[in-house]
């Protein structure tokens, strides 16, 4: 007797394509790799998304489902974002590809906006004004999603280019081999910077610099 066919949906169609790019990297996912995965044919996905876009949109949405939104104790509100930006961190770590997508994304899912949602309520709740909770979620920035932006991304993969410029001497930039020297001096087996950690640092000052404005009553500059 033939195993029945399990039906498919929406759900799951993005847990394959999360899974697919679990394995693959992003750039395995398409709509074709994706029906041949499935055992249907391409337009039979249609169905369920609306194209590429509507399918890592999807994706993004099943990530953010991960994340566990915390709840504050004792009125600890700063522990209560933390966890919750700690969260996402996890979530992200544990799908490789999904900064990627994220920093793509254009619209605003119901899973986008009920993330920011939590993460804006525990500030609320916790004293902030709607003014300082607006800077307060700019501040935050991509570490609500649960990463840090870096001006270089050395992790990128790409075709080796061509040098026009001369290879920086190292004696020009003391100061830059000077923290580098006292890095490695602290974590001689790193093979680099420690992005946890660098990650809960940023986020810990952010959080008790955000903390004291709410304390003193900030309130930013009203225009016209």
């Amino acid at each position: 007797m033939p195993t029945p066919r399990v039906p498919l949906n929406r759900s799951r169609v993005l847990a394959d394509a999360v899974a697919l790019a679990d394995g693959e990297g992003a750039d395995a996912v398409s709509m074709r790799r994706l029906a041949d995965r499935l055992g249907v044919v391409p337009m039979a996905l249609y169905k369920h998304v609306g194209g590429k876009d509507d399918l890592v949109d999807g994706m993004v949405d099943a990530v953010l489902g991960e994340v566990v939104a915390a709840r504050p104790a004792d009125g600890d509100w700063r522990a209560a974002v933390r966890a919750t930006l700690l969260s996402a961190r996890a979530a992200v770590q544990r799908h490789p590809w999904a900064r990627r997508a994220i920093e793509t994304r254009t619209v605003r899912t119901p899973a986008v906006l009920g993330h920011m949602e939590a993460v804006t309520r525990l500030l609320l709740d916790a004293g902030f004004t709607p003014d300082l909770a607006h800077h307060a979620m700019h501040a935050l920035g991509n570490r609500i999603w649960g990463f840090s932006p870096e001006l270089f991304d050395e992790d990128a993969r790409g075709a080796p280019r061509a040098r026009t410029t001369p290879q920086p001497n190292p004696a020009d930039y003391p100061s830059i081999i000077a923290v580098s020297v006292e890095a490695r001096r602290r974590r001689p087996d790193a093979t680099g910077c420690d992005e946890d950690f660098e990650f809960t640092f940023a986020l810990d000052l952010l959080l008790d610099a955000l903390d004291r404005l709410r304390s003193d009553g900030w309130e930013s500059p009203v225009s016209g």
